[in-house]
């Protein structure tokens, strides 16, 4: 029966949510059980298609992406796939009616990273981030609204600015790792040989423009996502006040990050606002 392989393939969706981050994770698991694993069938679909243009070095990656997004395709067009992975993400795609236009802007992101190796204008980086980032909030808000198309253009905006937000703070936050391993640089007009505090500044700023405008939506979600999108935000938020207290030289010789122990103090001091009506 082909509800053993669904039942399967959610767990593996689920599993990549908790092995690759466990903050995600956790933020996952604040949100209502009603729409839990749909946001795991969306992750799983993401990180995968990440870790093949940013992890898989001893293989040929672009014959790796070509295959996933030839399995994608098809996935979306019969409602099925042998990886579990897609076999997950279709459904979800299709029970929210998630326009093929995200799906095919996040893969077009991603493509970029087997090749391009500088963003040298903000309409290249703008554009980058609206791919990678914003379309998959764009994603998760087609869940948290369930269908309702008034709520999801109410929220469409500051759902985008969440997600330009958490992506810039994992841009800022593996500044080591994307420059000097994969010899990338996403922030335009930046000499990352020779990062500044004004430099830094500037990329700070316009995150919490982001954050700012993303935290204004989430005050307006559904009641069964908002409680686990603002632990998402929190904890991207505790990361940014770190990188904005560390030096500029240093965030390029090291991987901030929020401890566990952080992570779940977060947890408690979120929840306690929430339960407020703080929020």
């Amino acid at each position: 029966m082909k509800a053993i392989f669904d039942t399967v393939s959610y767990q593996c969706s689920k599993v990549v949510t908790k092995s690759y981050s466990t903050s995600f994770s956790l933020a996952t698991k604040m949100l209502a059980s009603s729409i839990r694993q749909d946001i795991y069938n969306i992750y799983g679909f993401v990180r995968f298609a990440d870790e093949i243009v940013d992890s898989f070095h001893d293989y040929d990656k672009e014959l790796l992406f070509n295959k996933f997004t030839n399995d994608l395709e098809l996935a979306l067009e019969h409602k099925i796939s042998l990886n579990p992975i897609l076999n997950s993400f279709q459904e979800t795609y299709h029970k929210y009616a998630i326009e093929k236009s995200m799906v095919d802007a996040f893969m077009k992101s991603m493509r970029l990273d087997l090749h391009k190796q500088n963003y040298l204008t903000d309409t290249e980086y703008k554009n980058y981030i609206y791919g990678s980032a914003d379309v998959v909030g764009l994603m998760c808000l087609k869940v948290f609204v369930k269908g309702d198309q008034e709520k999801y253009d109410a929220l469409k905006d500051s759902a985008m600015s969440l997600g330009s937000a958490f992506q810039k703070v994992n841009f800022l936050r593996d500044l080591k790792v994307d420059f000097e391993d994969l010899s990338r640089t996403y922030f335009p007009n930046t000499n990352l040989n020779h990062l500044d505090e004004d430099s830094k500044k500037t990329i700070i700023d316009d995150i919490e423009r982001d954050f700012e405008k993303g935290l204004k939506g989430i005050k307006n979600l559904p009641i069964e996502a908002k409680f686990g999108v603002f632990m998402a935000y929190r904890y991207y938020s505790q990361l940014l006040k770190k990188l904005k207290k560390t030096p500029a030289l240093d965030i390029k010789s090291t991987r901030i990050r929020v401890p566990n122990y952080k992570k779940f103090e977060l947890l408690t001091r979120s929840y306690v606002k929430y339960q407020l009506n703080l929020l």
